[in-house]
């Protein structure tokens, strides 16, 4: 607010900041009185036509032209020193206007289609005129909703009527003013929203939402939504007397026309209401609620002949702060208290339909706006997106997300309906509130308990098969479907507790293990009763699914590779190999927009499938030099024979013990995994005594040390090497793959957390045991440095 008042001459009081001082009179009401003199203009061109249609055109017109000649207005009147009743002079500019559109609305249209007088061209230009006046039904409405007295709210609203949009009193008021600058406010467009993207969500909402605020107060006073004092009545009724006039004066065409230009009124309202609030946000404090509305929160601006024109529209900051402020006592703020429109409203109207310049004019000014009130704000990712606006009742978690993981910011973007998941009983009696016990450590540790024992002791396989069959489905196609709708609600729960701290990336490890095993296994399984359905049972003989690599070894993470090999013994003619090509098809729609797995790639390589008997020719000694296929590999489904598990591990053993003697895979095994990369957290994997030398060391101690990993289908790492007693090896392996877990769930591969934010480098170093991101990178560094040391000695001494 403008302050420290200073003598200025015979001019009034002047402020410091130069805006001027101003007394309610006559004198300074004067200018107001202007917007009443479209009206014998429009009547002349209405009885006239021909060249009279130029004047009222030319006087729409100007106000662009006359903004820049004359300047800025800077003129305040006091508000707490001036009451109501002093603004008489100004009102009854508001007043006349309002009480003289209806009747020269009526008169236009009755010139137009009724008396048959005009050229086609001056009959449009007719309506045309009518069209560009009828804009500023919204400027006297929306003034005039805002009043205090009946008969005024009133008024506004038949006005509002004329141009078939009255529900703007009830959604402007109760919904538009409440939530402004917060997601819950579709009129208030976020940054990177263009207009024609804002546009039909702001109208539908505007009317689905009033109607829902108009039935929640009646249903406050305990009354039925369709009682006679619900505002809808009285639209209704206002709307259809302008239909009836038009439809009387021009038929079914005229009304279907009259619709028509109504919402090119509303268009242009839309276009002011979507630069007066673009990119300006009201920040979420730590108590939950919502900062208060002040003038940082909309665009204004103060040039002097739309002041006048058009009662002082221009000052929306003081506006939304004061919203039962009368217009002439709306004040004009200083920069550094409320933003400015870089231009006229003229100018922003020229640029706003076209996005490209409107994001290069107004973006740049949007990041400084946040520079200047909110410094302390580094991460505005989950302000402007859209799905703050979509599912502004999650806002808190969207925040949360966007400021930890990406990933998962990027996923709830495209399936908004994951957040439905943090509402389930499920996951809300392990994330227990805020305040429960005697302090946060108590109170983290209860969470980490509850979360730990179900995730990975009451949730297991079985469990989940059992709770997915309860989900009706009728054929493979739909239940892979329901399966991959529910594990991505699973697995993305399971990703909420890891960022708030509650799981590790070791828990939540076995987690996603027995969500991928249960999802894969139900999918096949319903594959199977598709088929038997069809084909009838399944001939002598079995199939067998074999989990590979990291789902084998039960080290998924989001976005786990599906590796799978079929194996399969007798069967009829070909029934085997159409069974599996319906199991690829049911397995490619599992992973298909996915959480949990990657998408599998076309093509008949992917999901291989082979009789029992040529195990050895397909899966031994690899050419390219990697890791032989059988280290990690057990069979997680199987159907037909039962023992068909049973011959595929004795297969499997045998191989891996031809494996064993081969010298050349054994000397490939010494080799390093890949070319050696700059260290760092991101290059975990890659580095030298990184996760892919680790896992490479691992199965060479589990070909070269007898009794290490022969017990187990599809040891680990760190359990190979633990039991080859390599110990500061397995654990090395254990930190590669919590880093793999928790960088997979906040980012793609190759994803670099050194350069994303504070909260994200603070998860990643907390999930791994580390107090902060500097101290993850020197264990990081350290721990890669002596894990390529000992793979050298070990590779030495074999």
């Amino acid at each position: 607010m403008p302050q420290d008042a200073v003598a200025d001459g015979d001019s009034g009081p002047r402020e410091a900041d130069g805006t001027q001082r101003t007394e309610p009179s006559i004198l300074n009401a004067v200018p107001h009185y202007l917007p009443l003199a479209i009206f014998p203009l429009i009547v002349l061109a209405a009885y006239y036509g021909g060249w009279w249609l130029l004047p009222p055109l030319l006087f729409i017109a100007v106000s662009g032209p006359l903004d820049r000649a004359l300047g800025l207005d800077g003129r305040n009147m006091d508000p707490a020193a001036t009451p109501e009743r002093r603004l008489l002079w100004h009102n009854l500019p508001l007043w006349s206007w309002a009480f003289l559109w209806p009747p020269t609305l009526v008169f236009g249209l009755w010139q137009i289609l009724v008396t048959d007088q005009f050229a086609i061209w001056e009959g449009v230009l007719l309506g045309l005129i009518l069209t560009m006046e009828a804009q500023a039904v919204f400027i006297v409405g929306h003034e005039l909703v805002h009043r205090r007295s009946t008969w005024e709210r009133r008024l506004g609203e038949f006005l509002l009527s004329s141009a078939s949009y009255p529900q703007y009193a009830t959604e402007h008021v109760y919904i538009h003013h409440a939530n402004v600058g917060t997601p819950h406010d579709v009129g208030s467009a976020p940054k990177g929203q263009s207009f024609w993207r804002y546009f039909p969500r702001e109208v539908a909402s505007n009317l689905t939402n009033s109607w829902k605020v108009a039935g929640e107060r009646l249903a406050r006073r305990r009354l039925p939504v369709w009682h006679y004092s619900n505002p809808f009545w009285r639209y209704g009724m206002a709307v259809a007397f302008w239909y009836a006039v038009v439809f009387w004066m021009g038929g079914i065409w005229a009304v279907l026309v009259f619709a028509f230009l109504g919402l090119c009124c509303v268009f242009s309202m839309k276009i002011s209401n979507y630069f007066q609030h673009y990119g300006l946000r009201r920040v979420r404090l730590p108590n939950g609620r919502w900062e208060k509305v002040l003038p940082r929160h909309s665009w204004s601006a103060d040039w002097k002949f739309s002041n006048w024109m058009f009662f002082n529209m221009q000052r929306h900051a003081d506006h939304h702060a004061v919203a039962s402020r009368h217009y002439p006592l709306l004040q004009v703020w200083g920069p550094d208290e409320s933003p400015e429109l870089p231009g006229t409203y003229a100018d922003m109207m020229n640029i706003v339909l076209r996005p490209k310049r409107w994001f290069a004019k107004m973006d740049p000014l949007v990041d400084q706006w946040r520079a200047h009130f909110y410094p302390e704000i580094d991460d505005w990712s989950a302000y402007d997106s859209p799905i703050s606006a979509a599912r502004p009742e999650a806002f808190e978690a969207i925040v949360e997300i966007f400021g930890a993981a990406p990933r998962l910011a990027r996923w709830i973007e495209r399936n908004s309906q994951v957040l439905d998941s943090l509402q389930d009983r499920e996951f809300t009696d392990l994330d227990l509130p805020k305040g429960f016990g005697p302090d946060q450590e108590y109170e983290a540790i209860a969470r980490r308990g509850l979360a730990r024992l179900y995730w990975t002791h009451e949730m297991g396989v079985q469990e989940m098969k059992e709770r997915i069959a309860e989900l009706p489905t009728v054929d493979a196609k739909e239940s892979a479907e329901i399966v991959r709708n529910w594990s991505n609600d699973k697995a993305f729960q399971i990703g909420m507790h890891v960022v708030r701290g509650n799981l590790s990336p070791a828990e939540a490890k076995t987690a996603l293990s027995n969500l991928a095993e249960a999802s894969i296994s139900t999918v096949l399984d319903a594959g199977v009763a598709d088929f038997t359905e069809r084909a009838g049972p399944l001939g002598a003989g079995g199939v067998g699914g074999i989990f590979l690599g990291d789902l084998a070894s039960r080290e998924a993470f989001p976005g786990v590779a599906i590796e799978m090999l079929f194996v399969h013994e007798g069967g009829r003619s070909g029934e085997n190999g159409r069974l599996v090509r319906r199991f690829r098809k049911a397995l490619t729609e599992l992973a298909r927009e996915s959480l949990l797995f990657s998408p599998i790639p076309p093509g008949s390589k992917s999901l291989p499938a082979l009789p029992l008997s040529e195990l050895a020719g397909h899966c031994g000694i690899p050419a390219s030099g990697g890791v032989p296929l059988l280290t990690r590999a057990r069979c997680a489904f199987a159907c037909g024979e039962a023992d068909i598990g049973r011959r595929f591990d004795e297969a499997r053993r045998a191989v891996l013990a031809e494996n064993g003697v081969d010298e050349s895979l054994i000397a490939r095994l010494r080799e390093p995994a890949r070319d050696p990369v700059t260290t760092g957290v991101a290059a975990y994997a890659r580095m030298r005594g990184g996760l892919d030398d680790v896992e490479r060391a691992a199965r060479f101690l589990q070909f070269t040390t007898a009794g290490v990993g022969l017990d187990d289908p599809a040891p680990t790492a760190a359990a190979v090497l633990d039991a080859a007693g390599a110990g500061p090896l397995a654990q090395a392996a254990a930190l590669w793959r919590d880093l793999q877990g928790i960088m997979r769930l906040i980012g793609e591969e190759g994803f670099d957390a050194a350069a994303a934010g504070p909260k994200v480098r603070s998860l990643v170093a907390n999930a791994c045991g580390h107090e902060d991101f500097a101290a993850l990178e020197a264990a990081v560094t350290e721990t890669a440095s002596r894990a390529a040391a000992r793979i050298d000695t070990l590779h030495s001494r074999a």
